[in-house]
């Protein structure tokens, strides 16, 4: 079973490196890892769209 990832920074304060790091001892595959760099109250969010698009799709 493939394993997936989200993740959303929204400051210049917060860094995707470090949650990547955290995500490594699970094994998720980077190109398993959806990225985005915007306001959480901003719901139009790309990479989320693609991963529940990718887990739709089963």
């Amino acid at each position: 079973m493939e394993q997936y990832a989200y993740i959303r920074v929204s400051t210049k304060e917060q860094h995707i490196d470090r949650q990547i790091m955290a995500l490594k001892p699970y094994g998720i595959s980077p190109k398993n890892i959806y990225c985005d760099y915007q306001s959480g109250k901003d719901f139009k969010r790309p990479e989320y769209r693609k991963l529940i698009r990718k887990l739709k799709e089963g």
